[in-house]
């Protein structure tokens, strides 16, 4: 099933986020994807919200991942930086995937092969023609 939505501002997308974060359960992989720039961090920080993590979320692009506890622990991944699926198992992603807590991971086409099939994914694309803060994301469940 797949869903669309549109936000004109960051504190949209954030809170679009948020509201998706809300019905998140322990192992449910939430798999972002788009250009630099689209809002992925955006999300993200809306999605820890949701989950009420109170912590200053940043994206873990040098870190590969960032854990937070909140209502549910969120294992949140910038796998932007790896060569490949091997070096996604390499840092324990079964663990996580499989684990107590909620992934969500940018970047995620670049490791589509190892992503289960159960994931959510989420992609956001800008449209500048119709704003510079225009997104249009949508969902597939």
């Amino acid at each position: 099933m797949n869903k669309t939505y549109i936000t004109k501002s960051p504190e949209e997308t954030e809170k679009l986020g948020e509201k998706l974060a809300k019905s998140a359960k322990a192992g449910d992989i939430f798999c972002l994807s788009g250009d630099l720039g689209t809002g992925k961090t955006a999300f993200a920080k809306g999605f820890a919200k949701g989950l009420e993590i109170t912590e200053h979320i940043t994206s873990p692009t040098f870190t590969i991942i960032n854990e937070y506890s909140g209502r549910l622990k969120l294992y949140h991944f910038d796998v932007y930086r790896l060569e490949d699926e091997e070096e996604l198992y390499g840092i324990g992603a079964d663990e996580y995937f499989y684990g107590e807590g909620v992934c969500l991971i940018e970047w995620a086409e670049l490791v589509k092969e190892a992503i289960p099939e159960s994931a959510v994914w989420i992609n956001i694309e800008k449209d500048l023609e119709k704003g510079e803060n225009y997104r249009k994301i949508e969902v597939r469940l």
